[in-house]
């Protein structure tokens, strides 16, 4: 569940969007609530939470000033609850990436509106982070570390031959046949040196190249595949998804 803090200084307001609103179905739970920037601060500090629901104009320190503060140590999204009167002051003075900004008398559809796109934003950055952490993971030849005590001539051939012809029908068993060693003894070495199977290497290094390939915007899904050495389109869309997390056309979106 998504973890709210409310930060109003008026007791009845806060009190209403605590009590009065079906939280749970909304998949999310109240975890605090402060009256003053400041508790505010502290609370963010002490609970981690994902959403935010702060008042501009409030004693000890305004909810302007305790976002800004806040967004130094923590991670959360903004929802601004500001009155006519303070509108334009709020949208000039943020330099923050406010999530909504309600006007009061706080209505209950308008607050579950802004919610559902928090939501939607935190779902789409949890997939990037996920996205980011198995990126880390595709190999690039120049960087892999070879083990000590490896016959790494081999290896190094066939990483320098991946990288020069993944765009190819290429395999353990081409490779072996080039340099006049079993394909068996040649995985062997691969995995010693590398710590991967060379089948698990190629699809890593070729879903690398396929991320660059996306992300540049020039090519539509069925390219990228082409363009790395997948000749079967479903294949492609599940290795992909298998190192990524996303498929591909999830990735372009």
């Amino acid at each position: 569940m998504y973890r709210v803090l409310i930060v109003e200084d008026e007791d009845i307001i806060r009190k209403g969007i605590a009590y009065t609103m079906d939280w749970t179905s909304w998949d999310c739970c109240i975890v605090g609530e402060a009256a003053n920037g400041a508790e505010g601060l502290e609370k963010i500090r002490e609970l981690k939470p994902d959403i935010v629901i702060a008042d501009i104009m409030m004693p000890v320190m305004d909810g302007i000033a305790m976002a800004r503060e806040a967004l130094k140590i923590a991670s959360f999204k903004t929802v601004i609850l500001t009155s006519y009167a303070e509108f334009d002051y709020a949208k000039q003075a943020i330099d923050l990436n406010v999530s909504a900004y309600l006007m009061k008398p706080v209505d209950k559809d308008e607050i579950k509106k802004a919610i559902d796109k928090i939501k939607e934003e935190l779902k789409k950055e949890y997939r990037y982070e996920q996205f980011d952490e198995k990126q880390k993971e595709l190999e690039d030849p120049e960087k892999i570390i070879l083990k000590e005590g490896s016959d790494n001539d081999y290896v190094r051939y066939v990483l320098n031959a991946t990288k020069e012809h993944y765009a190819e029908k290429i395999s353990i068993e081409g490779f072996s046949a080039e340099l006049g060693v079993s394909a068996s003894y040649l995985s062997r070495k691969f995995k010693e040196a590398t710590g991967k199977s060379y089948l698990d290497f190629l699809n890593r290094y070729r879903v690398r190249q396929a991320v660059k390939l996306l992300q540049t915007g020039k090519y539509k899904v069925y390219e990228a595949s082409e363009m790395t050495g997948f000749t079967d389109y479903k294949h492609f869309n599940a290795v992909f998804k298998r190192y990524t997390n996303t498929s591909p056309s999830e990735f372009l979106n």
